[in-house]
């Protein structure tokens, strides 16, 4: 069954670890897709800008074609048109002509070539401060309100007119709009599918805990349930009357198997109580020597089948006095024995307490196992239990040390691990010293 198990365990692992990665690459890929779609959100920006002059000086080029402003067969058209800046650009005039209809002219081409924008259009003459008779050229298509300008001075040696686009940028982004709700729509799903993955995962990490906790569940209640079922068969048998030495062994089996089970169910039930509430805790003076000694005398037994050595270094004199919840305290205690017994082939235990840094501590220490650096951080999650190679090497349901948790927590107290492989571990229970705490 043991080597079963093994296989069950490294199956379910190499499971968990599957999905694991595979979640992480579906994480990747969506962060990969969005970074793409982001890159080509800007090179389309790109485009629609470079689009947008291209037409622009397409449209100039039409004016000329239009009017004879210069002589277009004695300068080539870089020399005819400037853009000094993102939303100017310069048109050079040698011959008088009418400025409406300059005007006029322009709005055509600009109309023909889609620059559907609106702009202003000026002149400049050599020796001005200032430009010419400004014109605002609306398009059927403009969505903004006219308001007040400052056109930039650029000042020539020439003849020209000037074509400003005020609202340059927000018509570019307009032409992107199949793009930008389509990314939108991208970045929802994506979103919505990460956030899918999250929860799959999730949950399939709660249904392996929820596995874990069955199998130990169902472990920790059938052998006391089958060694009660033997013990019933004997005391059945006709002869057990007339033999009492094996009429008590087998009676005691039975009494000390359903204390077990009614412990295990116990806890179960004050797990469950804490979920739902915060812990009922009612402080009252109690000296931890005699708290101690009482959690000892209930492992009694299990000390005796373990042949443990229990020491508590703690003398009449410096007998520490705390305010605090005497059971949930004792069960606190009780539980770190238990795990002590448990994880410790010869167990050495010493339960001390003093005082620390103006708070009360009690400290349960063994010889054990120890427990590794990178499992430390989990030991309090409900269910959690330490690998050890075979879950029958070990009994419990991996909520003991979950309810130590919530005991201190409720004293307002913290716990400090110090434990090294094959050496040992230390529960260190820090506790206010103070009574409204």
């Amino acid at each position: 069954m043991g080597s079963n198990f093994a296989y069950r365990s490294l199956s379910d692992f190499m499971r968990s670890s599957t999905l694991r990665w595979l979640v992480l690459v579906a994480s990747l890929l969506i962060m990969l897709i969005i970074a793409v779609q982001l890159f080509w959100l800007n090179k389309v920006y790109s485009f629609e800008q470079r689009t947008f002059h291209t037409n622009v000086v397409k449209s100039i080029r039409g004016l000329y074609e239009d009017i004879e402003l210069v002589d277009t067969r004695a300068m080539d058209l870089a020399e005819l048109i400037e853009n000094p800046s993102t939303d100017y650009f310069l048109f050079r005039i040698d011959n008088a002509y009418s400025e409406d209809s300059i005007a006029s002219y322009v709005r055509h081409e600009l109309n023909d070539f889609d620059v559907l924008t609106d702009a202003y259009i000026a002149y400049f003459a050599p020796g001005h401060t200032k430009y010419i008779n400004p014109t605002y050229i609306p398009t059927a298509a403009s969505r903004y309100e006219r308001g007040e300008i400052n056109l930039s001075l650029y000042k020539r040696n020439y003849n020209y007119g000037l074509l400003y686009f005020p609202h340059r940028n927000k018509y570019v982004l307009q032409q992107m709009n199949f793009w930008f709700i389509s990314s939108a729509v991208l970045f929802i799903v994506l979103v919505g599918l990460a956030v899918i993955l999250f929860f799959f995962y999730r949950q399939r990490f709660l249904a392996e805990v929820q596995k874990d906790f069955v199998n130990n569940f169902t472990h920790e209640f059938k052998t006391p349930l089958a060694v009660m079922k033997i013990s019933a068969e004997v005391l059945l048998q006709d002869k057990i009357t007339t033999q009492p030495e094996r009429l008590k062994k087998y009676a005691t089996i039975v009494e000390n198997q359903t204390q077990h089970l009614q412990e295990q169910v116990e806890r179960l039930l004050q797990i469950a109580r804490s979920d739902r509430k915060d812990l009922p805790i009612q402080k009252n003076l109690v000296p931890l020597k005699d708290l101690i000694e009482q959690a000892v005398t209930k492992m009694q037994p299990l000390i005796d089948e373990k042949n443990a050595e229990v020491d508590i270094p703690i003398d009449e004199e410096h007998n520490i006095e705390l305010y605090a919840d005497r059971a949930h305290l004792e069960l606190a205690i009780v539980n770190l024995l238990e795990n002590a017994l448990k994880f410790s082939i010869k167990p050495h235990i010493i339960v001390s307490a003093g005082h620390e840094d103006g708070n009360i501590y009690i400290s349960v220490k063994d010889n054990g196992i120890g427990i590794e650096k990178k499992y430390q951080k989990r030991l309090f999650k409900k269910f959690y239990r330490v690998p050890t190679g075979d879950v029958h090497n070990v009994k419990g349901f991996g909520l003991g040390l979950n309810f130590v948790k919530r005991i201190i927590d409720a004293h307002h107290g913290s716990i400090k691990i110090n434990s090294l492989p094959g050496i040992g571990t230390e529960f260190r229970l820090i506790l206010p010293a103070t009574v409204n705490s």
